[in-house]
């Protein structure tokens, strides 16, 4: 059965239409209920949401289609994923569930799930939730429904988690930062995290009033940190998104680090300190550059489709423990189950203040690749995969790249749009390899 509501991070859209709506959310808890209890006589379940103002219309809608079930629910409020999966696994608890379109605008909102474990939940689970929906309900009577209570500082419990991943030898005295939450899930839990490790902290995006989540602020506009950082002299900006699970992150001078240099941090700091690191995984996108300097540390690397799901779903396989992508989503499950921009930027921050340098001295040499990337429009029914003038322009570009750079073409998922990119030591040679490709799917 093809999945009709799940997308590659639960089920996202904009409140108000199909299926973002508070009747269809009660029988997407109805349903979800249904399946727990094949496995477990009487679930509990923990609901966390970011700072939406429909988050308390969803968190109804849920707790009454999981009541409606036998399901006992526990509420964390404002809470960010990575806190949801944390707490789920600590409270030995049988499902998490997180009411957040992450960094997404406020009119946007979505559901996603932890199993009892804190992991991402795998498709059949998917698969039984969407065939439980498409049948009648079956509302258990008064005496078998389920109880909702608060769940007493769920925010202190996951600060508390996070800092324990941080060094226990080690503080962020003498540091100054600016820690931006994007007005979302992390704008209590963020700063207190930073100053309780001894940072002095400057928040900004720490003051949500339902409609300001992600707006011109956090891990998706991270010119504002910039600024901020400038204004205060701090010596990093550390930028979140609506849910807390992606990272950008800025120093002193204002430059910007993402994901893949973070990535190749976090790598270089462990094997400093004589941690073996078996291998690290990356997307299609990850620039050249950071695959290239885990080269020549002895790292092996390995590309998984973009998004953290499957960034995931290779380390599992590999039994390895690092990876992210360049938007900042970032992986350490030697840390935590899942992804976590709090505990990320803690890691980054473990790897300064343990070697003493500063991030871009833990990065000289690893000099990102320039990317060109063209968006070239298809005409209904064109076979691009099948284009000779593309497989000759594709070998002749591979050629000229050598060792220097790489291509990756893929369709648009959403558009009738087929992406190019090209990726080379030299921005110059970088756009004229984009524009002969691109040029010969447009005669293709």
């Amino acid at each position: 059965m093809s999945r009709r509501y799940f997308g590659t991070d639960g089920i996202r859209g904009t409140v108000g239409q199909p299926p973002i709506t508070p009747d269809f959310v009660l029988r997407l808890g109805h349903a979800v209920g249904r399946v727990l209890k094949e496995q477990v006589k009487r679930p509990v379940v923990l609901i966390g949401k970011d700072t939406r103002i429909s988050g308390y219309m969803l968190e109804s809608a849920l707790e009454a289609g999981f009541a409606s079930a036998g399901v006992d629910v526990l509420l964390s409020g404002p809470l960010p994923t990575p806190g949801v999966a944390y707490l789920t696994r600590a409270l030995r608890l049988d499902l998490g569930v997180v009411i957040s379109a992450s960094h997404n605008p406020y009119p946007d909102n979505g559901i996603k799930f932890f199993s009892a474990t804190g992991e991402k939940l795998p498709d059949d689970w998917e698969q039984a939730v969407e065939a439980a929906l498409d049948e009648p309900a079956q509302w258990v009577d008064s005496s078998g429904l389920g109880r909702a209570r608060r769940l007493d500082d769920a925010q202190g419990r996951y600060i508390e988690f996070c800092k324990s991943t941080f060094g226990n030898d080690l503080s962020l005295k003498g540091l100054k930062v600016v820690v931006d939450a994007a007005h979302g899930a992390a704008y209590q839990v963020a700063p207190s995290v930073f100053h309780e490790l001894g940072a002095e902290v400057v928040s900004i995006g720490c003051a949500p009033d339902g409609f300001n989540i992600n707006a011109g602020l956090g891990a998706t506009s991270p010119s504002a940190l910039q600024a901020a950082v400038r204004e205060h002299g701090a010596d990093y900006g550390i930028a979140l998104d609506g849910d807390a699970d992606r990272l950008q992150l800025v120093d002193a001078e204002g430059r910007l680090y993402n994901g893949d240099e973070l990535l190749y941090v976090m790598v270089a700091d462990r094997l400093a300190h004589g941690q073996p690191v078996a291998g690290a995984v990356g997307t299609l996108m990850t620039n050249m550059a950071v695959e290239l300097a885990l080269a020549a540390r002895g790292v092996p690397f390995v590309r998984a489709k973009v998004g953290d799901r499957y960034v995931l779903e290779e380390l599992q396989s590999r039994g390895w423990l690092l990876g992210g992508e360049g938007s900042g989503h970032l992986l350490a499950l030697d840390k935590h189950t899942t992804g976590d921009g709090i505990v990320s930027a803690l890691q980054v921050l473990q790897a300064v203040m343990r070697s003493g340098r500063t991030l871009a001295d833990l990065l000289e040499g690893v000099a990102l690749f320039p990317q060109t990337l063209i968006n070239v429009r298809l005409r209904a029914g064109q076979d691009w995969r099948s284009s000779p003038a593309l497989a000759a322009a594709q070998e002749e570009v591979q050629a000229r790249l050598g060792q220097r750079g790489r291509v990756l073409i893929r369709p648009s998922g959403t558009e009738p749009l087929l992406r190019v990119m090209v990726e080379a030591d030299d921005a110059q040679l970088a756009r004229a390899c984009a524009q002969k490709l691109a040029d010969a799917v447009t005669a293709s």
